[in-house]
């Protein structure tokens, strides 16, 4: 529609006037940084079709009325899926809960993997198939348990972590900081995705790990960027965030073939489809959730104060698949001395044995939970051809199902 570009033409301009007065960094480059974001956003907006323009309008003039009912409507709405919370006893259980209260296609892309999914069945075969020989007339009680370890440098209560994942505000409506708060519950460290739709302050904030032993919201997963002045702002603003570690994503160079976003319709921005509106029917709790909230943003991406849907497309074109060692040294570099550089994606002893040389201090195994690479190895499977011996006693392993 018309006051939809003039819309998006006034909001480039704005930011474009913002970035011009911005005299740290490299003010140039900066200023491009902006333009380019302005004007991914405006061609994402003209490139909308006519129903797609018609009902993102209809979306955004309910919102306020949806807004002001939130308080009354969204507990009776969330009623049956807190209902199916309270009586899971495992995570099975929880997984048909979200199931049942998410959008099809929310759903669908949070849980599949690339192509036919072999990679990430075989990846949960191989944990299940891992067997544990238990001693027995050992003499520990209750009390003598301790499942406490260092992960990255934070002292946290179990030896796991909640991983990082992007865009968290299109499954929950508080997002990476409702994930925040429930690592602070059980005292897990947490990884914070740079494609975050919460800042990094709200998060560390609502899981600081300022006691000993608590975890804390304290390791960005860093995606592989083209723009290094946008990187380095990036990096600067974790560390006053009171980030200590960096997983710098190497398994992730552009977005795999995931063929469940096929069958589901899956877009973004929302097309609003005949498959997605009749989804969005028959998941009442989440429609509701989303159209009472302001559209999510990134809000880790310095300068984009647009609505995630519309960057899209700036996103993939700063994706660097020949991101190479060199660049790798750089981040570490840039990084310093603030904490602990992980490199996420290694699957090869020659690889952790370069991450070494590069100046990483832990090695994430991972093939991207199975998204990525139909034919990926299993990231367990990938634990003995990465021995300790080879990389030294000091690094750190990691690994992700």
């Amino acid at each position: 529609t018309t006051s939809s570009k003039s819309f998006y033409t006034m909001q480039r301009l704005a930011v474009r006037r913002l970035s011009s007065a911005v005299s740290s960094g490299r003010p140039g480059a900066r200023r491009a940084a902006a333009d380019e974001m302005a004007d991914a956003a405006a061609a994402m907006e003209d490139k909308k079709g006519s129903w797609q323009k018609l009902m993102g309008s209809v979306v955004n003039a309910v919102r306020p009325a949806c807004a002001a009912l939130h308080p009354v409507l969204q507990p009776l709405l969330d009623a049956p899926a807190q209902r199916r919370v309270e009586a899971a006893v495992n995570i099975e259980d929880l997984r048909v809960a979200a199931k049942a209260r998410a959008h099809a296609m929310v759903f669908g892309y949070l849980k599949s993997g690339a192509d036919e999914e072999r990679a990430l069945r075989r990846s949960v075969a191989a944990y299940n198939d891992v067997e544990l020989r238990h001693a027995c007339l050992h003499g520990i009680g209750h009390a003598d348990l301790d499942l406490s370890t260092r992960i990255l440098g934070v002292e946290a209560a179990l030896p796991f972590f909640i991983t990082s994942c992007a865009g968290q505000r299109m499954f929950h409506a508080e997002g990476e900081v409702a994930t925040a708060k429930a690592a602070r519950k059980h005292g897990l460290m947490m990884a914070l995705s740079q494609l975050t739709t919460s800042t990094f302050e709200e998060v560390t904030a609502a899981h600081p790990g300022d006691e000993p032993g608590t975890g804390g919201a304290k390791c960005l997963q860093l995606y592989v960027w083209r723009d290094r002045v946008l990187l380095k702002e990036v990096l600067d603003r974790a560390k006053a965030a009171g980030f200590t570690s960096l997983a710098l994503t190497a398994d992730f160079s552009w977005v795999g073939n995931r063929e469940e976003d096929t069958r589901t319709g899956f877009t973004v921005p929302p097309n609003y489809s005949f498959r997605q509106t009749v989804d969005a029917l028959k998941a009442p709790a989440w429609t509701f959730d989303f159209m009472s909230r302001v559209p999510y943003g990134y809000k880790a991406v310095p300068g984009a104060d647009f609505a995630a849907e519309s960057l899209v497309d700036f996103i993939a074109s700063q994706m660097k698949p020949e991101f190479n060692w060199k660049d790798a040294e750089w981040l570490c570099s840039e990084w310093g001395d603030t904490g602990p550089v992980a490199l996420k994606g290694v699957a090869r002893t020659t690889d952790a044995k370069r991450a070494v040389d590069t100046g990483f201090q832990a090695i994430w195994v991972s093939n991207h939970g199975g998204r990525q690479l139909e034919d990926s190895v299993a990231t367990i499977d990938s634990l003995p051809v990465t021995p300790r011996a080879e990389v030294g006693p000091r690094l750190a392993l990691v690994t992700r199902p």
